[in-house]
């Protein structure tokens, strides 16, 4: 059981870190670099090259930028130091055959979010062809290891909270940069809880019964996190490109549209 102490403990480390955030924004001085990543500063201000009235096509609502920025660039050391090591060796312990059994029985339990936005969408065929996939893949799949469903015409209809938000007309938001998860809104985060919520619902139903429930939920977790990162082929600062945060942020605002619209 948790101690009050350590809670105490917990809050100040944490804002601790909001502030060390805050205020490098406030003063960022000269360039950082490791291992041939740098930011250096702009030697003269944005409003020397761009016009105050002009809308460019790579602008978006990120009043957050600085913060963002900076946790862009936290994630970029703890993907390279921490989570790609341990994906490697994950992928160098793991034969192919393996990982693919395992990313498909991750995958199948994601439908459980596709089949409740898909409802909630109102979406009569995306919620009859979701349901149809997680009967089909649970058992003829065994478990999601195998996806007979998309070769019996049962394509993925992929759904999340935040897409029924946009559904109903609820703005993006401000663009925010999530600790580990990357690029987001204040509306798809808000909606990645209520599918967390979903899923640990789900799993608490079907862990019932068995011992050290917690620390199997947390092994799930872990090894969640570790196949959602073996299936994403992006890799920080391997664009190329000096304006890398900004593009990354386009790409992920016009998705989230295509998403929505579908």
């Amino acid at each position: 059981m948790k101690t009050k102490k350590t809670t105490s403990i917990k809050y100040i480390l944490t804002l601790g870190l909001l502030l060390a955030l805050v205020s490098g924004c406030a003063t960022n001085q000269g360039a950082r670099h490791d291992d041939g990543v740098s930011i250096i500063q702009a030697q003269k201000p944005v409003s020397k090259f761009v016009k105050e009235d002009t809308i460019y096509p790579i602008d978006a609502y990120d009043p957050w930028e600085c913060f963002n920025r900076d946790i862009y660039m936290f994630n970029y050391y703890f993907d390279k130091y921490l989570f790609l090591p341990i994906v490697g060796a994950y992928e160098w312990i793991t034969p192919d055959y393996v990982e693919d059994r395992i990313s498909g029985i991750f995958n199948n339990l994601g439908e459980l979010s596709n089949l409740t936005n898909n409802l909630l969408q109102l979406k009569g065929k995306g919620t009859a062809i979701t349901t149809g996939r997680i009967v089909v893949n649970s058992t003829v799949g065994l478990a999601g290891m195998y996806d007979p469903a998309a070769k019996w015409g049962m394509p993925e209809h992929d759904e999340d909270f935040g897409q029924t938000l946009g559904h109903y007309g609820v703005g993006a938001g401000p663009y925010l940069v999530l600790p580990v998860m990357g690029p987001s809104t204040l509306r798809d985060a808000s909606g990645l809880v209520v599918d967390r919520a979903v899923r640990s619902t789900f799993l608490d139903l079907a862990f019932d019964d068995v011992n050290n429930k917690s620390k199997w939920r947390a092994a799930i977790d872990i090894f969640e996190a570790i196949d959602s990162r073996h299936q994403t082929s992006f890799r920080y600062y391997q664009s190329g490109s000096p304006f890398e945060y900004d593009f990354i942020r386009k790409l992920y605002l016009e998705k989230r549209k295509l998403d929505i619209a579908k």
